[in-house]
């Protein structure tokens, strides 16, 4: 080496540039374990269930509530269903409850799996959330790939080809980066750190390149396209449905409510009675499903959007003097307590306007 010579400085490696970043700007969400501390894996597998499909602002409110109801895998395994159902509502995507509390009761008689093949066997645990599950609660070099991961590798590598064609580029460029020693050193923290970066720094809109660790190798950057990636294929349009609920009271204001098959859309939720979801169903249809003969009165429309349709609820509510005992699931409930039932959201939204109508028995 010359007498003028300068030593040469390393640069991190990406995996290094990224848990530096997650060190210093690491989300705090209420299930994650304090820096340095051992995840629990029952918070763990229950925070990634409440997030498939949910984004962290919806969960976040819940999760504090819903885990002091169910504290431990024993008391969740243990409760009815009518109580994890209560308190799910209003997280959607139902069937999820229904496989959380299934594999509740494996996981209470057999113990927690140790490893992502172990978590996939359980009901409810696709190949991504036992990934996730295995990094975070484990420890192990798994590869999670959720669409801030995509996102984050479809723009470093500037992969244009769009989803969900890709997937598999982008899951093989993710594996690439939490292969690196680094990564594989806090296997944990270096998926977190992903989702993280994903979360709020690689944005759908507006990313903020400036501020990312990974700025300097991002071949999107570098040619300017960020913005446009992952590349989406065009979106379908979504089915549009019509029905109608019905709100009945009697006079000593008990109402009508039932409970929904257990398997299927809502599944073994709560709802009001009421109709068929069709296209284009008209009030005289509607009519034809009505529980008793009475004055119905139209109360307003709730709308909702499912993933594959949405759906236009028409409400419909009348005041009789007396309700026999319902039949089937049905039962009757204090017009009180319904707020806190634990209506899905669409069947809430329903309720809550048949609510404001106030006194159905007198005359508008």
């Amino acid at each position: 080496m010359g007498a003028h010579a300068r030593p040469t400085t390393a640069k991190p490696s990406r995996a290094a540039a990224l848990l530096s970043w997650f060190d210093g700007h690491r989300r705090d969400l209420p299930w994650r374990a304090p820096s340095g501390a051992t995840p629990v894996p029952y918070r763990v597998w229950l925070s990634e269930i409440m997030l498939q499909q949910t984004t962290v602002a919806t969960v976040a409110p819940r999760w504090g509530t819903f885990l002091a109801r169910f504290p431990d895998v024993g008391t969740l395994a243990a409760a009815p269903w009518e109580q994890v159902a209560s308190a799910w509502a209003g997280l959607g995507y139902y069937a999820r409850a229904r496989n959380l509390h299934a594999a509740a009761q494996i996981i209470a008689a057999e113990g927690f799996p140790a490893d992502e093949a172990g978590w996939r066997r359980l009901p409810g645990v696709g190949a991504y959330t036992a990934a996730a599950i295995a990094a975070i609660a484990h420890g192990q070099p798994s590869v999670p790939v959720d669409g801030n991961v995509e996102r984050v590798m479809a723009r470093l590598h500037a992969i244009g080809a769009p989803l969900p064609a890709a997937r598999r580029a982008l899951a093989e460029a993710a594996a690439t980066l939490l292969a690196e020693r680094d990564a594989r050193a806090r296997p944990g923290d270096a998926v977190q750190a992903l989702f993280d970066l994903g979360a709020t720094i690689c944005t759908p809109r507006r990313p903020a390149c400036v501020l990312c660790p990974l700025a300097e190798g991002c071949e999107a950057r570098a040619a300017g396209i960020q913005a446009s990636l992952p590349a989406k294929p065009p979106r379908k349009a979504r089915p549009a449905l019509s029905g109608a609920v019905f709100w009945i009271e009697d006079a000593s204001s008990s109402v009508w409510l039932r409970r929904r098959p257990p398997h299927g859309l809502l599944g073994g939720m709560l709802e009001l009675p009421g109709t068929d979801w069709l296209p284009d169903m008209t009030i005289a249809e509607a009519l034809g499903f009505a529980p008793v003969a009475a004055p119905w009165r139209m109360l307003g429309e709730v709308a909702h959007v499912f993933t594959h349709f949405s759906l236009r609820l028409s409400v419909l509510g009348a005041r009789v003097a007396a309700l026999a005992p319902p039949p089937g699931t049905g039962f009757l409930l204090a017009r009180e307590e319904v707020p806190a039932a634990g209506l899905p959201s669409v069947m809430a939204k329903a309720a809550k306007l048949a609510l404001a109508a106030g006194d159905l028995s007198r005359p508008r």
